[in-house]
């Protein structure tokens, strides 16, 4: 009997062992399924779709059931952390595996939008609107499809530039200005810096902390900072705004148990000199199960913007409002449609003329998230959505906008042509002839009142609240052939009134106009005021100066005030008295020639009786006196000679001060004479009687 030759043996070992390595990859694959669905019940997304990648490389080919499985957790979790390319591999693995429905197949369409391929995208929508006609999201993704070419082609006037100077090798987006002149760039970014040594299980990299850059004295950006006061912690912060006085930082935090599903809170950060401090939880509503992110404030301060996922939207992420008020936040609106749909709506802004920026993948657009800018019509009830064009969308996610002051240009951030997600933050600008007003308002001999507040109105019908920055300017884009009143308030001052009409012009142009207000708690100096030489008469340049208080007094009819003039300490009391009375009368007399009736003006001379004190503002020029001094004889008597001089001067001076407030207000039986009229309730809702939530005020 022949030999079995050698071979056999070794032959049977090895199919032995095969067998065995198929029940152990089987028993590995199904383990590191397991840890991907406790990753994904998370959250995790990028933790979880390393395990179904491992499950789905340990599995064969022939377990098509659990290959498609695996391919669609990996597909789900890509799409969620932004790595496109690898979410569409997987979509098709599991189209491959049989793993597929028809929200698979929408799913991948929208992802190859994403990746700019039109023609397979088209395919697949029409695929999903075969079954579901009525499919909204496929609908409009088809309609994507089809323009999104014709769409780039085409073309826009905005001009997109990549900013290497604020990016990372990690995600960097919604920049956010601050600063009264805009020299602060605040946003979020991944990159090694942020706090904390472990990575995220959501996005594998470091979480989220809101760095800014500073603009230095010639216009460059510096390098990205850190914030070191507090407000950034081990866990996720991003997505900040702030408010138009620039004091409250709104921002989105992540920060609950990471053994939990976490849901993203809107925290507010308040300034203290130059640092924010810890960020503090804002409850906009009692739902502990829905996120809240991207918050925005309105230009006018009244309503905080956000998103959520909370029930009562239109489907995904919608954008919702909550008003601001002094005794805390209002109850949420919904903003509806046409801005919210059945995608996501995300990351609100606004542009400082009030219209409202933000990024939608339910909208027809190019691919991803598309920025949108909602308008309303002249009415102001009607909501109108305009789709700004490539190049400031692309195929990728375009999102997070804010403006450098009235003009259309800023920045943004934005995934396109990076193959693994990650966003960056790119300049963006449209050339557009826009005249603006720019307004200080500041006290008399003192400092800018960021508190005021600025009623534009003008003969189209405008009638606007505008908010003063810090230092105590505003800007307000104005239209031509337009003639506009604007009138400064200040608790605690007098008003201020400034009237200007705004010409057709071929560039753009800043129209700078001044509000010095009047404190009625302190005598205000009326510079430039000149007699001749030891006599009463006014010069004929004191006029200017001169007119100027008779428009404040027509500006403020119910005020009374003292019209007082001073001496220097040289010469007798008596004769100083005299003289400054005489002078004082002068004034009055000049007034009254005006229009200003007498019983308005109190004339009275002090001579040498009351000596100017010293105000801060006055110890910028003079930095030689502090805040309080008292110019008295024996004071400048110790200075040398052409300090002496100086305090001489600043003792020679014209002063009014606020006496009442109410002149002419009441008749003679003590009741107002013009009581304000009740309040008509505004009509808010459309022809068709439904209430308008969107209204930019």
């Amino acid at each position: 009997m022949p030999r079995q030759p050698h071979h056999y043996p070794g032959l049977r070992i090895w199919a032995a062992l095969a067998v065995l390595v198929a029940v152990l990859a089987s028993c590995g694959a199904d383990r590191n399924f397991k840890k991907g669905e406790k990753f994904l019940a998370l959250g995790e997304y990028f933790d979880a779709a390393a395990q179904y990648k491992q499950a789905y490389s340990k599995s064969k080919p022939k377990d098509r059931t659990a290959r498609g499985l695996y391919a669609m957790r990996m597909a789900y979790c890509y799409n969620r952390i932004n790595s496109n390319g690898k979410a569409i591999a997987a979509y098709r693995n599991a189209i491959r595996y049989g793993a597929d429905s028809l929200q698979t197949h929408l799913d991948f369409a929208r992802a190859l939008l994403k990746d700019a391929n039109y023609k397979e995208a088209e395919k697949e929508f029409l695929l999903v609107l075969d079954s579901m006609p009525d499919n909204q999201l496929a609908k409009d993704g088809l309609q994507s499809a089809r323009t999104a070419k014709a769409a780039k082609d085409a073309g826009s006037r905005y001009i997109v530039k990549k900013m290497d100077i604020f990016n990372s090798r990690r995600a960097d987006f919604s920049p956010m200005f601050c600063g009264d002149q805009y020299e602060q760039l605040f946003f979020t970014s991944t990159r090694n810096e942020a706090e904390g040594d472990e990575l995220s299980g959501i996005t594998g990299t470091k979480n989220g902390d809101i760095f800014y850059s500073q603009k230095d004295d010639k216009g460059k950006w510096g390098r990205p900072q850190t914030i070191t006061s507090g407000l950034n912690t081990e866990f996720d912060e991003g997505a900040c705004c702030f408010s138009p006085d620039q004091r409250v930082m709104y921002l989105t935090q992540c920060v609950s148990d990471p053994s939990y599903p976490r849901y993203a809170t809107i925290a507010t950060s308040n300034r203290a000199d130059a640092a924010w401090g810890k960020a503090t939880k804002l409850e906009i509503t009692r739902d502990t199960l829905s996120s809240f992110a991207h918050p925005a404030v309105s230009p006018d301060g009244e309503w905080l913007y956000f998103t959520s996922d909370m029930p009562g939207g239109k489907g995904g992420l919608d954008i919702w409002r909550v008003r601001i008020t002094a005794a805390g936040l209002g109850g949420v609106e919904n903003l509806g449609e046409p801005i919210n749909t059945a995608g996501d709506e995300m990351f609100p802004t606004f542009r400082p003329n009030g219209d409202l920026y933000f990024s939608s993948n339910g909208h027809p657009g190019l691919g991803g998230l598309d920025i949108f800018i909602a308008k309303t019509d002249k009415s102001g009830k009607k909501i109108i959505l305009e789709h700004p064009g490539y190049p400031l969308n692309s195929q990728g996610d375009d999102f997070g906008m804010t403006f450098e002051g009235a003009h259309n240009r800023g920045f943004f951030s934005s995934n396109r042509g990076d193959g693994r997600g990650w966003d960056h933050i790119y300049s963006f600008e449209k050339p557009e002839i826009i005249q603006t007003v720019t307004g200080w308002v500041y006290e008399m001999e003192g400092y800018e009142l960021p508190d005021a507040q600025v009623y534009l109105v003008g003969n189209d019908g405008t009638n606007k609240k505008l908010s003063v920055k810090g230092d105590g300017s505003f800007t307000e884009v104005v239209e031509p052939g337009v003639d506009y009143v604007l009138l400064a308030t200040c608790k605690g001052f007098l008003n201020h009134k400034e009237e200007i009409s705004i010409k057709p012009t071929a560039e753009s142009e800043d129209h700078v106009l001044q509000f010095p207000l009047a404190s009625i708690r302190v005598p205000v100096l009326i510079d430039n005021i000149f007699y001749d030489f030891d006599k009463s008469s006014l010069r004929k340049e004191s006029e200017t100066a001169l007119d100027e208080l008779v428009k404040l007094l027509q500006e403020n009819p119910n005020v009374t005030i003292e019209l007082s003039a001073h001496c220097d300490y040289k010469g007798s009391e008596a004769y100083n008295k005299k003289l400054s009375q005489r002078r004082a009368e002068s004034v009055v007399r000049y007034l009254i020639a005006k229009g200003v009736s007498a019983k308005r003006l109190t004339p009275v001379g002090y001579g040498k009786m009351k000596p100017k004190t010293i105000r801060k503002k006055l110890t910028e020029k003079y930095t030689w006196l502090k805040e309080g001094d008292v110019l008295t004889e024996e004071f400048i008597k110790k200075l040398d000679k052409e300090k002496q001089e100086i305090c001489n001067q600043l003792n020679r001076r014209t002063e009014f001060i606020v006496l009442r407030t109410t002149y002419g207000m009441f008749d003679e039986n003590g009741q107002l004479k013009n009581p304000p009229k009740p309040k008509e309730k505004e009509d808010d809702t459309d022809a068709n009687g439904n209430e308008d939530i969107f209204l930019i005020e």
